[in-house]
């Protein structure tokens, strides 16, 4: 029953008859049918952007074979009812049917209804990690049922069907299984420390079928424990071997720093990370906020633009689907946040740019969504963006920092908490413009070579 009703979106959306040969393409023999189901949804799909992923899948199919891997490794390493969700609610309700009316309601509306919302539900943690980013917060907040309810469903008629979790530690937020029960059209993910994955947490999931939780680690059981505290890795290591054995869809979630760049996309880690049953894997470069910020942690320009060739190595040669936010400006279209693709709300209600800009922009106490996504800062984010136009610095805090000084400043928003507004002051405010100004020589000279290969590869196709 579940199942079916999770479906009836894309019926509605498509029409029955074409819902159901996408649907018996892939239930017959997916790796075999894929293209015929691309083909179907490159006719079907409304939104243009659609249209050409369903091409660009199609060819990377025949150009890639880690694609090919990958897809099998979705059909045959996920349960039955977990496949059935993460098709219908990511990439039906959330991608072809949610990004439509999204798309049409920002132009009604006249501001960005964005594709998802980081919601944090509480700010309670078992674990007190080095350099946190959410460590500064208070640790006694937390966001009642009803108050997620409420903004799921605002969300839900806005077109928002992926709905993001962090802390905090959310697997500590008792109504998480509730909330995935009643919105069963939702795809949820969360950031998890991975430590309170156990059998029965595993089961749960695995019967909701509808989240997919994104387990932070630092690289090998040194550096994962140096951060995170002695014996978290092989809690780790325990949590995902549970996901893997309920057939979860699962990935990791990883933030690089000066001491972990080499090893975080290194084939070791990669490799390890893909036989332990991860689909996805994001990164994160360090900012020097929340819990004793430290300048010397954040990545150096070399390492950067390391990461960069990193990435593309194990895009083109491992079954694995990995997004290294800040150098991944190019597939974004720049900078995602202040409301254009997301936005972040703390667990006392707070309403912020970004889970990295500590600065109230609102506050979903007594307020709608429509009248959230209009405050001033979300709009001087999206004057600006992209706020450059080497989209390798698309960050207005560790990229283009005299940019959001002047957002803050002319939209005269408050620090979500304490010290919050420390990176944009003084002596920390001249060092985040000079590693700035060291990265943009470097990006400057990646981005020129960046353009001249796809420059190359039109001119080859041309031949």
């Amino acid at each position: 029953m579940l199942m079916t009703r999770s479906m009836e979106l894309g019926k509605r959306f498509f029409g029955e008859k074409a819902f159901g040969t996408v649907m018996g393409y892939l239930k017959k023999d997916p790796e075999q049918n894929l293209e015929k189901a691309l083909q179907t949804v490159e006719k079907i799909a409304v939104a243009p952007n659609h249209k050409r992923y369903a091409r660009d899948i199609k060819k990377q199919l025949n150009e890639n074979p880690a694609i090919r891997q990958y897809i099998s490794r979705v059909i045959n390493e996920l349960d039955e009812n977990v496949h059935d969700h993460l098709i219908n609610n990511f990439f039906v309700n959330a991608s072809l049917v949610g990004v439509p009316r999204q798309n049409k309601l920002s132009e009604e509306l006249g501001f960005s209804v964005p594709y998802t919302i980081l919601i944090d539900p509480t700010s309670s943690c078992n674990l007190k990690c080095k350099g946190c980013w959410a460590g500064a917060y208070e640790k006694h907040h937390s966001l009642s049922f009803e108050e997620v309810d409420r903004i799921v469903n605002e969300a839900k008629d806005l077109g928002m069907y992926f709905i993001v979790m962090s802390g905090g530690e959310p697997l500590m937020w008792k109504h998480l299984p509730e909330l995935c029960r009643k919105h069963y059209d939702v795809a949820f993910m969360i950031y998890t420390n991975g430590t309170l994955i156990d059998k029965d947490t595993a089961q749960w999931m695995r019967e909701v079928g509808n989240i997919t939780p994104a387990i932070s680690i630092e690289g090998g059981r040194e550096t994962t424990d140096q951060r995170r505290g002695e014996g978290v890795y092989d809690k780790i290591m325990a949590g995902m071997d549970h996901l893997k054995g309920n057939g979860v869809a699962f990935g990791f979630s990883i933030t690089i720093t000066s001491e972990n760049a080499d090893e975080a996309y290194s084939d070791e880690f990669v490799d390890l990370m893909i036989d332990k049953g991860a689909l996805y894997g994001w990164s994160f470069h360090y900012i020097p906020i929340g819990r004793r910020p430290d300048l010397s942690l954040m990545v150096t320009p070399e390492q950067r633009t390391a990461l960069v060739d990193q990435v593309r190595h194990v895009r083109t040669t491992k079954p694995i689907q990995i997004a290294d936010f800040w150098n991944d400006g190019e597939l974004t279209g720049g900078c995602i946040a202040g409301g254009r693709r997301y936005f972040h709300i703390t667990a006392n209600g707070d309403v912020e740019p970004c889970a990295f800009v500590h600065f109230k922009a609102d506050t979903i106490n007594g307020k709608s969504l429509k009248e959230i996504l209009a405050n001033p800062l979300f709009k001087a984010y999206q004057d600006r963006y992209p706020f450059s136009e080497n989209l390798l610095r698309p960050c207005p805090l560790i990229d283009r920092p005299e940019q959001l000084r002047e957002m803050v400043s002319e939209t005269s928003v408050q620090p979500s908490h304490d010290g919050a507004d420390t990176i944009l002051e003084d002596q920390m405010a001249a060092k985040m413009d000079a590693i700035a100004a060291a990265w943009g020589d470097r990006a400057d000279q990646k981005w020129s070579e960046i353009k001249e290969e796809k420059s190359a590869g039109k001119e080859e196709a041309k031949v």
